[in-house]
């Protein structure tokens, strides 16, 4: 393929719309598509993608969801699986209608106004022009969704699913429908399941009221005799039916079975005695209203007490509340007690906390009514759920969920699924004169009465809809063609991975569980991720009314879509909230801007031997140096390091291991160490080409590791690269890379011995006790011969580079002390200065060979090699500073007018020494554990031995260095 000419200065304005459109054309979104590498014989890999609202638009939630989405996709589609991203979108039953209805109240219409057909009609005009916003917003995001096999949950596809699940579990005895009492919005005019109703705690009031006792000789209320009741709702007076008393209560034994008057509806009802009584609570009896308490509805079936409904839909009180009929229910309350007031018979009032129920949607009041619905029975399904991640066919990220996820399913009660709104699937239930219930699977409905065989004419469809996760339980199937047998649904179900909020995990993900295995008989996933929430750099939670919503697109057109996933993924952690600021999309942005740079300079540094065109070649070892060799182990490192955190879903951990590895290690010190090479005219022409391949090769590599995250511009600096001649004309569908470390059998398919990966990290000096080292710490933030031999540890082939990075490692943690030295010790970061230096016997060959590069990035002149730390000490005079990191000890000679302040170079020693101290104090104490030294393999012991014994060498030579 050609190599294209990149631009002097990245603008993601102009390249991210082209490069999207040529992975479009090239049709390698879907795992079927034109453009597919993908090998048929390896597992496929599968998210159906959770549907974002059809009336939304982007948030940074939907943003990072989908960032994480598509680089679990990108990464599998590089290593050759079949890989699907199904998208979607939700038809978000409550929120469309709120936004229609304010639409229309707008032109002077209502839903009454316009009847349910035209209603619906509408909804349909409004959802086709909303549509293609969300789904551009996705696109500019980056997502390589399958756009081929988008789905509404509107869709006729998804309406049959729903009517053949919904006769499924009605045939099955999970499905039925029965008067219960249920949680009711007002202003959103529809039943609500417990999930739906937000906890709030408040401080509210609690009432005591008089009810006069009936004089069993007239009928008639006695003035004089009362018993006060004790209510937090006055305005459920109006429905009362009964008052209740401890049947132990001493107080009230007399009165059992006596009857009072219920005011302003003058009904009479009787006192019982009732053990859920809680004789503390006010004055120890309680109004029984059994149409709006479940408490109370519960007494009420004890004792054959009437349920009365004073409540209208809309939350006022209706034809049985009498005088107050009409009234608002909180106005109706204000009224009852300025009545009771008036009449003598109000009798208390005292602040209570409590608990009320609010609705997740328009944050009104729950309402507890009496009303016939439309359940499932949730006690079998959920066990089956139970037994799918206890068994550990399905995984739940972060682990600690599968807590919560066992307590609210061992507990959960039944799922009311009637809603009574228009915009959604209505429920596939006709009901006959006579009473009796068909429930059909069939569009048309019922070709008669499933019971008595009346004509259809007869039959009344049911004019609820479901809840909307209702018909989102059935995602995960309906959207690959269930209830057919389809090639998509034998072939993609069940799905790899499940990413979504971790508020939703009862909403949703619980339900698409019982569902899928109430249905298929199988899990819908193997694995859960569930995401955090974003807030502000404060951790406050995002709202237009606190002021602090970041609009995602703004970021997108002002730094580019790859910043903002940068900056997204590496603040993702499964199951934790993270802060999101400017500063961190700024911070990727310039990683963006570095990389771009870095491309620039590799193609810019190209020998003129190198004709434009060339295939790309693996760099001969014969020809590398040092330098190169130290480039190459790190590339590989890098690899197995992202692997790893791919593996284990750190994909925070992947974007920090890339960072590093590109910015401090490649552009930072491997660039800066091959310009010498190729700029040296008397180094043979083998050797700069090797050089310079090497540039290639590791650029390619990290390009390929960073697609994922950053799919725009490593597509752009990609197609501007040498390839081989079996490379694709796209990243996209290139291959991951691998670093030939470890056993292959052993291997998932992103080329990962974790075995050998972990023995690496902990040799590589990755404990508590060695963080922030910098003796111990290289570019990448983990001792670079620690990291070196770890790959050896790995498994890795090229023994040479490794040996050579061995090597390097040291080196290079060299030159930053001698810069940190001359910063510290305030000298001109510019001034060439003289520099003697003491190299160990095991250094000296690399040293030598990255002379030239040691001398240039120290800016050393004269670089002077010395025999011995005796000698070096002839150096020591006023003014002279003093370099010691690991094995490697110096002295920088600063001229007459760069003479640095002999206090400030002790207080740098000082420094240095008290922080080798704390880390030599932290490795002991790793040593003195004995649960550390029986049970980690010896390689690990032998290296934390090794460890201490260089930090205590270190401790030596600092103090007495400052001693001297």
């Amino acid at each position: 393929m050609a190599e294209r000419e990149l631009e002097k200065a990245y603008r993601p304005s102009a390249v991210e719309g082209a490069v999207y459109e040529r992975w479009l054309a090239a049709d390698v979104f879907a795992p079927d598509g034109a453009g597919s590498r993908a090998d048929a014989s390896k597992p496929p890999f599968v998210i159906i993608q959770p549907p974002p609202n059809v009336t939304g638009s982007l948030h940074l939630g939907h943003a990072q969801r989908t960032a994480v989405e598509d680089l679990m996709i990108r990464h599998a589609r590089m290593q050759g699986r079949p890989a699907l991203f199904l998208p979607g979108l939700d038809h978000a039953s409550i929120a469309a209608q709120v936004v229609l209805d304010g639409i229309l109240a707008r032109e002077g219409e209502t839903r009454a106004s316009l009847g349910r057909d035209r209603y619906l009609e509408r909804m349909h005009e409004f959802v086709e022009r909303t549509r293609g916003v969300i789904l551009g917003q996705q696109r500019r995001v980056g997502a390589s969704a399958d756009w081929g096999r988008l789905r509404f949950t509107m869709d006729e596809g998804s309406a049959r699913a729903v009517r053949h699940a919904f006769a499924a579990l009605y045939r099955d005895g999970l499905a039925y429908r029965t008067e219960a009492l249920i949680n009711w919005c007002p202003t959103c005019r529809t039943s609500l399941s417990d999930l739906e109703v937000i906890a709030t705690p408040t401080t509210g009031t609690i009432w005591s009221v008089r009810y006069h006792l009936i004089d069993e000789s007239t009928g008639a209320p006695d003035p004089d005799s009362w018993i006060s009741v004790a209510t937090t709702r006055p305005e459920t007076i109006l429905g009362d039916t009964g008052v209740a008393v401890h049947p132990d209560d001493v107080r009230y034994a007399a009165l059992v079975g006596r009857e009072v008057r219920i005011p302003f509806v003058e009904r009479d009802v009787p006192i019982v005695a009732d053990e859920s009584v809680d004789r503390a609570f006010g004055s120890g009896a309680v109004k029984v209203t059994p149409a709006h308490d479940a408490t109370d509805l519960e007494t009420g079936r004890r004792h054959g007490l009437a349920s009365i409904d004073v409540m209208a839909d809309d939350g006022t009180i209706n034809e049985r509340g009498g005088a107050y009929a009409g009234l608002d229910r909180f106005a109706a309350r204000t009224r009852i007690l300025d009545d009771l007031v008036a009449q003598g018979d109000f009798a208390d009032a005292r602040p209570h906390e409590m608990v009320l129920g609010r609705c997740q949607r328009s944050d009104d009041i729950v309402e507890p009514r009496l009303k016939t619905q439309w359940f499932i029975r949730t006690a079998p399904l959920a066990e089956r759920a139970l037994e799918v991640t206890r068994s550990g066919r399905t995984t739940i990220l972060p682990e600690r969920f599968e807590k919560v996820w066992e307590h609210w399913l061992t507990g959960i009660r039944d799922w009311n699924v009637s809603r009574q709104l228009w915009w959604g699937h209505r429920i596939p239930a006709w009901y006959c004169p006579d009473g009796h219930i068909t429930v059909t699977e069939l569009e048309e409905g019922p070709a008669a009465c499933g019971s008595c065989g009346c004509d259809p004419s007869q039959l009344r469809q049911d004019p609820d809809i479901f809840d909307t996760w209702f018909s989102s339980g059935l995602w995960p199937f309906s959207t690959l063609g269930w209830p057919d047998a389809t090639d998509d649904l034998a072939r993609y179900y069940p799905g790899s991975v499940m990413e979504t909020g971790y508020d939703i995990i009862f909403f949703w993900v619980a339900r698409m569980v019982m569902l899928g295995l109430a249905l298929l008989d199988e899990a819908p996933f193997a694995t859960v991720y569930l995401s955090g929430l974003i807030r502000d750099p404060y951790g406050r939670k995002m709202s237009k009314t606190t002021g602090n919503v970041v609009d995602p697109l703004e970021i997108i057109d002002s730094m580019g879509a790859d910043a903002l996933r940068f900056a997204l993924i590496h603040g993702a952690t499964p199951g934790l909230d993270q802060k999101f600021g400017a500063a961190r999309v700024e911070n990727a942005r310039n990683f963006v801007n570095k990389l771009w740079n870095a491309t620039r300079y590799v193609l810019g540094a190209r020998p003129v031997s190198i004709p434009p065109g060339t295939s790309r070649q693996a760099p001969n070892p014969a020809h590398l140096g040092p330098g190169e060799l130290w480039i190459r182990s790190r590339r590989a490192a890098t690899i197995d390091a992202v692997d790893g955190a791919m593996a284990e879903f750190q994909f925070a951990e992947v974007t920090r291991s890339l960072y590093e590895a590109i910015w401090s290690e490649f552009c930072d010190w491997g660039i800066e160490l091959s310009k010498v090479r190729l700029s040296d005219v008397d180094l043979p022409g083998p050797e700069r080409e090797a050089t310079w391949w090497t540039l290639v090769e590791t650029l390619d590599t990290y390009l390929r590791l960073l697609h994922p995250v950053m799919p725009f511009v490593t597509e752009e600096l990609w197609g501007s690269l040498p390839h081989e001649s079996d490379d694709p004309s796209l990243l996209m569908v290139a291959t991951w890379p691998r670093s030939d470390a470890g056993d292959p059998a052993a291997m998932d398919a992103g080329g990962i011995d974790s075995d050998a990966i972990d023995a690496a990290a902990v040799e590589a000096g990755a404990s508590d006790s060695d963080a922030g080292d910098p003796a111990a710490m290289d570019a990448g933030g983990i001792g670079s011969g620690a990291i070196d031999a770890a790959a050896v540890e790995a498994g890795a082939s090229d023994v040479e580079s490794e040996r050579a990075s061995a090597m390097v490692g040291p080196l290079i943690d060299f030159v930053r002390a001698a810069r940190n030295a001359r910063a510290e010790g305030g000298l001109e970061a510019s001034a060439w200065l003289g520099l003697r230096v003491v190299v160990p016997a095991h250094l000296s060959e690399a040293f030598e060979g990255l002379r030239p590069a040691i001398a240039r990035l120290a800016r050393a002149r004269p670089l002077e090699v010395v025999g011995s730390r005796a000698e070096l000490a002839e150096s020591d005079a006023p003014g002279t500073i003093a370099v010691i990191s690991g094995d490697i000890e110096a002295r920088i000679i600063p001229s007459a007018n760069q003479a640095a302040a002999g206090d400030r170079d002790r207080e740098r020693l000082e420094k240095e020494l008290a922080e080798a101290e704390g880390f030599l104090a932290g490795a002991n104490g790793r040593l003195a554990n004995t649960q550390f030294m029986t049970k980690a393999p010896p390689e690990v012991v032998a290296g934390a031995l090794a460890r201490a014994e260089e930090l205590a060498e270190l401790v030596r030579r600092l103090r007495a260095h400052l001693e001297a």
